[in-house]
């Protein structure tokens, strides 16, 4: 089987699952696994399906970075008041899934499933960075639309979209982005900054919307580009396009650092990470029965055991 990588936003997957499972599914000592049972049969389903021969669990050791909140201080400000209405966009977990997360990393651990983190940096720059130096083909699999400026046919790159829920899974190339947005993926970000994404807290430039902003990057190309000729009075931009950029100068100034991925992060390579899926034999794989039995995860671990066997 040729080599793909896939790379799991694992924060989307797992806050999936654990507002898609009843969190009446628990141990004996009363603790939900909602979250653990359904993240790994996500992770059972999508590489036997995509045929992953690796995988990076890729992890939010800062899911709101500090740098990001100095740039633009709306950024995701909103999900932390939400987070105590139990919203489902909320990113502060709650606390039954905050007891999961130990659970989840034990078993993928178990699994010999690669974790990876980078310090004031979210999950979307590991999969940024990873997906931009991988060796071979790359599936990211997400609910986040920002990850759509990945998509890259000649490096072959594509999102596994999951918003509309497992059983109607979205694969994004660029033919898709561009069919759906009217932008390149690589003028995503341009085009999320300047209509503005309410999930994220990026306000966008008041009054224009999705079609003005692509019809814009368009004509332009770039958000520079396209500020450069708002700068140029000779450019032929219309009067009233010229004031609302001018009105959201300091938004603009801003905005692209926080929206654009890293992708330049100092990683450990695939090989170091320890990427590449493998049968699991001998005592972790004693251990991860044990574990299906004592932690109430039903047929869980047995899928994902089975769907590590078939990398063999």
């Amino acid at each position: 089987m040729p080599d793909r990588l896939m790379l799991l936003d694992t924060a989307s997957l797992y806050f999936r699952a654990f507002y898609g499972l009843p969190d009446t599914i628990r141990r004996p000592d009363g603790t939900p696994v909602n979250a653990v049972r359904g993240l790994l049969d996500m992770i059972a389903r999508l590489t036997t399906d995509y045929h992953a021969t690796h995988l990076v669990a890729c992890w939010d050791d800062d899911w709101r970075p500090q740098w990001r909140v100095d740039l633009l201080p709306t950024y995701k400000a909103h999900r932390v008041a939400e987070a105590h209405t139990g919203a489902p966009d909320a990113e502060v977990v709650p606390d039954a899934l905050e007891a999961q997360l130990p659970m989840i990393r034990r078993v993928l651990g178990l699994a010999g499933i690669a974790i990876v983190g980078a310090a004031d940096h979210e999950a979307d720059d590991v999969v940024g960075t990873y997906a931009s130096n991988a060796p071979f083909p790359v599936d990211v699999v997400t609910g986040d639309r920002d990850l759509f400026q990945v998509c890259d046919d000649g490096l072959r790159v594509r999102v596994i979209y999951t918003a509309r829920g497992m059983r109607n899974l979205e694969v994004y190339t660029e033919e898709t982005v561009v069919s759906k947005y009217r932008v390149l993926p690589q003028q995503y970000a341009d085009y999320a900054t300047l209509r503005g994404d309410a999930s994220d807290g990026l306000p966008g430039v008041a009054g224009i919307g999705e079609k003005t902003a692509a019809s814009l990057l368009l004509k332009y190309g770039t958000l520079e580009g396209l500020l450069e000729a708002a700068d140029n009075p000779g450019s032929g931009m219309a009067a009233p396009v010229r004031a609302k950029l001018a009105a959201a100068a300091g938004y603009l100034e801003a905005a692209p650092a926080v929206v654009r991925l890293v992708r330049d992060l100092a990683l450990p390579s695939l090989e170091e990470a320890g990427a590449r899926l493998h049968p699991v034999v001998g005592e972790p794989r004693g251990e991860l029965e044990r574990l299906a039995t004592e932690w109430n995860l039903g047929g869980s671990v047995r899928r994902l055991l089975e769907a590590l066997d078939r990398t063999a």
